[in-house]
This record gives C-alpha cells, structure tokens and sequence, in this order.
C-alpha cells in the first residue's frame, strides 16, 4: 500500500475523530489536543510498542513514521516515549483513548452517527492496518515476536470492542478497508484470536458512561454493583506484571467466576456456598505479596469487599507470648482487614517447630474461627514456601478445607528478570546501555545458574539495581559535565561485571 493511500484512510479517521469531538462537545476533552492529533499520537506509541519487538528502531521505520504521520524527529520521540510510557509492559494493556471514546459512542445506540456505531471500527482498522505495513515495510514478513506483539495488542482491542458489541467482522462492515480485508484473507498476522485479559470498561472522559449506558433503575436487593473502570485499571496492573502466567490466568479466572456469582444473584439464583480464601505458594520476591494487593482491589471492584485493602502481617503481628494476648491481637487484625484482604506472609512460621509454650496454633485456630464468621466480609491469603506451606495446611484439621484456590509463584527466568531490571531502571529514569544489554543478559544466566538458596528473585534485581546506581554515581561523579544520557545509563561495570 502507498503512502498516499494511507494518508486518504488516515483523512477518514480524522473525520470520525472530528465527529466524536464534536458529539461530546467537549473539544479536546481535556487532553490537550484534538481527538485526530491524539490518534497520531496513539499511532506513534503503537509504532514503538511494535519496534520494541526487535529493540530497534530502523531507518525504514523512521522514514514511514516520517511520512504518513509527519513527525520529523522521530528517533528522538520515540525513544522519549518508550521511557516515559513503560513500553511494552505498560503500553500492550492500554486502550487508546480515541477508541474509548468512539466505543462509547458506538455502543449508545440513541447517537445518529453518519458512520452507523462504527467509529471504533474505522479507528481500529486504520490502526491495524498502520501496524500491519510498519512490520512488513522492510522484512517482507515479520519475525515471530513481531507478529506476536501486533497480534497482542490487536486482538485484544478486539475483545474490548466485542465485549461492548461493537466489533464487526468481514461483510458487517459498513467501510471496510480492502487492504486489510486482503492481508487478513491472506491469513499473515492477527488472523486467530489470542487469549487476553478481561476487557475493561470504557472511561475516556467523566459522565460519558452514562450518555453511552442507560441502565435500569436499581433493586433495592440488587448485587453489589461492579465498578467496571476499577476493574480495568487492577486487570490492566495484573497483566503489566512481568512473567507469573499462570498466576494471571488463576486471577482471570476467578475474575470470571466472580461476575457469574454477581450475575446469579441479579436473577435471584443462589450461589454455591464456596470459600474465597486463598494460598499463594512460591519462593521470595515472585510478586505475591503485589498480586495480593491486586486480588483485593478486584474484589472490591466486583463488589464483594466493602474495602478492598490490604492487611500484611507474619507470625511477629499474630503470635504474642502471654496466654490470652494472641487470640486478642488476632481479633483485632482481623477487624482492621475486614472489608479487605488479610495476607499472611510466611504463614507456616505460625506451627512449625511450635515448642510446648508456643502459641502459633492459638493464632491459626482463632484465624479459622474469623474466617468462618466474617466469610462475607474477609478473604484471607496465606503465603510461603510450597512443601512448608503444606505442613501448615496440615497442622489444623479444619485449615486446609477453608482454602479452595492455590496459586503457584514460579522462580523468575533470567530473561524475565532482564525484563523487571529494565521495568525497575525506567522507573528510576536510568536505562541500561545498548552495548552492554548482552552482557548483563548473560550474567543473570550465569546467576540463576547457580543461584543460592535464600534467592529472592525480583528483590534481588532490585538490591542489585540500588548497588549499581552507586556504582555509577561513583563513576559519574569523575566526569566534569556529565550529560542527560550519561547520567541514566548503566554499564556493565556499574553491576559489578569484569569485561
């Protein structure tokens, strides 16, 4: 496809995004541009999400974002947002703002739209199609991770489209785009679905929700009422966690679960009478402690905990050392989680090795009491090392049936945490240099290969992320006007690497 055809599609998403701005009547909505320049930029962000498959940005790359979006510096533009908007872990669970706009729209059938509720439609094709060419423009196909982060991405603004009907497939479509439609029929990229996070809901701009949904009045019995925005910011902070797959999938699942008990009970249909509590089993510094937090927000959202916050103790906060004192201090951390998650990090440490003067099991048999009595109202997470988390599960009759949900924390790969090193660097505004990214990839293989027992994963990194930052202020601090770049970069040597 030419430039010129595409600088034509480009000029009708620019008259549906003039369109949504229009209808809103609110201009800008607040982002400090016109919806159509927004859409450029949603563009180029995709632009450099899609070039961070490979790690570069290329020549052809850079003449094609030159002419079909006219932005003239763009090494430099997308190198600036690849920092400032955590690109890819960040951006892959994004829906760009035009697309919730036109969503909206779309979805609230009493608009008279010239482009008949498929504003997100042409958006979304033109973006795909954008996508699409910047891949193959100079490999003739794409490589496999490539394709598999357009195919991410894609697909699921698909889902989120679907959910609120109003995706539409081959002959539905009012505008298609040939092109597309060819590469598509061709069957090249994005031609199967992949498996994505739960869509959230629409929340471009305040008070549109209700312009585009007009929902019944409320039952005065009616389930608690899911905050669907809530719910789309704790997926999307789930699914920006590195690695931990199979963690996300438990969580998706329990997501799923949650919304069908919501749903049973708007239709007066009883639930099964199941525990909520659960087990996180796996080895220091793999994100438990976060996917709690994360746990007890999407209950929140769901409605089914009034709080949503997070309590986390260990045995010190639990276990007292005079008669009586333990299952008081038990009460009354209970009573500050209620409405929340009570997470209990370490939990085995509350029975193993318990001596004739240990009060561990008063604590686990005055938690299971709480358990039983506030199940409405608290969910409990213990947490620790899988073969001493099943002797704690163990030690109590009644403990292990309280629990129905186990999930497994596996040990981060080295490339993984090559990943969380960059994610925790680009936090801090450092980056590490392009010349020495294969050296410190081999190292933490080498690390991992013989790591310690105590290794604490992504704690780890971090620790060795703060050495490296004095390190290189001890090296930076040698040089008489460092610059911007040089102050955020980090060499080999910084992480205690020989060359």
């Amino acid at each position: 496809m030419n430039e010129f055809r595409f600088k034509q599609l480009l000029e009708q998403a620019d008259t549906v995004c003039d369109f949504l701005d229009n209808y809103t009547r609110r201009g800008s909505l607040g982002l400090g541009m016109p919806l159509s320049e927004r859409y450029r930029y949603e563009l180029l962000l995709f632009a450099v999400y899609l070039a961070d498959a490979d790690g570069l940005i290329e020549t052809a790359e850079v003449m094609y974002i030159r002419k079909v979006l006219g932005v003239e510096s763009v090494v430099q533009d997308m190198y600036n947002l690849k920092k400032r908007e955590g690109i890819p872990h960040k951006y892959r669970l994004e829906i760009p703002v035009p697309i919730k706009i036109a969503v909206n729209i779309d979805a609230n059938k009493g608009v008279n739209s010239p482009f008949r509720h498929q504003c997100a439609q042409i958006l979304l094709d033109v973006m795909a199609l954008f996508g699409q060419e910047f891949l193959f423009l100079h490999r003739g196909d794409p490589t496999d991770q490539s394709a598999l982060y357009y195919n991410s991405y894609i697909n699921g603004l698909r889902d989120y489209m679907t959910h609120f009907g109003v995706y539409h497939t081959g002959k539905q479509k009012l505008f298609p785009i040939p092109e597309l439609e060819e590469y598509l029929s061709q069957g090249k990229i994005a031609s199967a679905p992949l498996q994505s996070a739960y869509p959230p809901a629409p929340s471009a701009s305040a008070g549109m929700e209700k312009d585009a949904h007009r929902s019944e009045p409320e039952k005065k019995d009616a389930a608690p009422k899911e905050d669907a925005e809530s719910l789309d910011e704790c997926v999307g902070e789930l699914m920006e966690l590195i690695g931990l797959k199979p963690v996300k999938d438990e969580v998706k699942s329990l997501i799923n679960l949650l919304r069908v008990q919501k749903m049973r009970e708007e239709k007066g249909l009883k639930n099964p009478d199941t525990s909520r509590h659960m087990v996180f089993l796996g080895n220091p510094g793999t994100g438990k402690t976060t996917v709690a937090r994360i746990v007890a927000k999407i209950y929140h959202a769901l409605g089914f905990l009034e709080k949503g916050h997070l309590v986390e103790c260990d045995r010190s906060g639990l276990v007292k050392g005079y008669v009586g004192q333990t299952a008081i201090q038990v009460r009354d951390v209970v009573e500050e989680a209620r409405g929340g998650v009570l997470f209990i990090d370490e939990a085995y440490s509350l029975t193993v090795g318990c001596g004739e003067n240990d009060y561990g099991q008063e604590a686990v048999a005055t938690l299971l009491k709480a358990m039983e009595d506030y199940r409405s109202e608290l969910v409990v997470i213990v947490a620790g090392y899988p073969d001493l988390m099943d002797e704690f599960l163990s030690s109590n009759p009644g403990l292990r049936s309280r629990f129905n949900r186990f999930l497994n924390f596996s040990d981060y790969s080295a490339a993984e945490q090559f990943d969380i090193l960059n994610y925790m660097c680009a936090k801090q505004d450092y980056f590490i240099a392009e010349e020495d990214r294969d050296i410190i990839k081999r190292y933490l293989e080498l690390r991992m290969e013989n790591a310690p027992i105590n290794f604490a994963n992504a704690r780890d990194i971090r620790n060795l992320l703060e050495n490296a930052i004095m390190r290189q202020a001890s090296r930076i601090i040698q040089m008489e006007d460092p610059s911007a770049d040089q102050l955020s970069a980090l060499i080999a040597r910084d992480f205690g690497i020989k060359i």
